[in-house]
């Protein structure tokens, strides 16, 4: 039986019917472009990858050295054995040759050095890379959470981020994936949840948000009728439709930088390839 028919079935009248399952990535790639969508979640074998992204790799650095200084015993958690997590993580992918990528390992020590000597480390986050999930009419939403505080009585979500624009509070207000912690963490953790951060640490700023009940149904509103799509166009392809036509590609800039683009012609047609460092800081982009 093709997942179409199946959907079809379990939503026959009587029938429960069948939640789809879905992270705030997963939503988000079909609602930047269906093709992509395809490659990435329909498509057995997956088609093979792109490089690496110099940007993406100080980002994975970064949390994945903030991730382990919580782990470490209260003690240990000091801006020295920050620094020594990041280099541990470091790797040079996606970086022009070895001397930018030195560079901008001391640039992101540098930025954990001052956001730990910020924090206190007896302040034990609820988790770190806490994964957390919700159910909705039609979603089964999930997403794993940089940090979760316990702050009085109310958690708070914080997201780290390491790109070269400070964050913003309508960035905070805007994110599906905020919205979608705060769901989760509610359901997971059983204790309210208003409260998202975004933790920029280049520039030592933070932007906040307080959801309301609804701003999370405008969220959950836009979430479902993503899923709605997504199953549209798997009962398509599944009923003969061509996978081209059912998950059309959506060409534009973004195309320059897709994970994907040695697999899609059109998106090569649509926008010449960026080098892979050039989402790093102007200095470095255009030198």
């Amino acid at each position: 039986m093709s997942a179409g028919a199946r959907q079809t079935q379990l939503e026959m009248p009587g029938m429960p019917r069948r939640l789809f399952s879905a992270t705030p990535s997963k939503l988000a790639t079909f609602a930047d472009c269906p093709r992509r969508y395809r490659y990435a979640y329909v498509d057995r074998p997956t088609p093979p990858k792109g490089p690496a992204w110099a940007h993406n790799t100080v980002g994975a650095a970064v949390h994945a050295a903030l991730r382990s200084w919580w782990d470490l015993p209260v003690e240990r958690r000091t801006a020295a054995a920050a620094r020594q997590l990041l280099y541990s993580a470091w790797s040079n992918n996606g970086f022009r040759d070895a001397e930018q990528s030195g560079r901008w390992r001391a640039k992101a020590a540098g930025w954990l050095t001052d956001y730990v000597s910020g924090l206190d480390p007896t302040d034990e986050p609820i988790g770190t890379e806490r994964t957390v999930g919700a159910t909705t009419d039609r979603l089964a939403l999930s997403g794993r959470v940089d940090r979760i505080d316990l702050r009085g009585d109310e958690l708070v979500i914080v997201d780290y981020k390491t790109g070269r624009v400070p964050s913003t509070d309508d960035e905070a207000r805007g994110s599906p994936a905020l919205a979608a912690y705060v769901l989760g963490a509610r359901r997971t953790l059983r204790k309210p949840c208003t409260r998202v951060e975004l933790h920029h640490l280049p520039s030592g700023t933070v932007a906040s948000f307080e959801h309301t009940d609804r701003s999370l149904a405008n969220h959950v509103r836009r979430a479902e009728d993503i899923a709605v799509d997504i199953t549209a166009a798997t009962q398509a392809m599944d009923a003969g439709t061509s996978p081209d036509d059912a998950f059309p590609a959506a060409p534009g800039r973004q195309c320059s930088w897709c994970d994907f683009r040695p697999s899609c012609p059109t998106g090569q047609a649509a926008a010449p390839a960026r080098e892979t460092w050039s989402f790093l800081a102007e200095d470095d982009a255009d030198s």
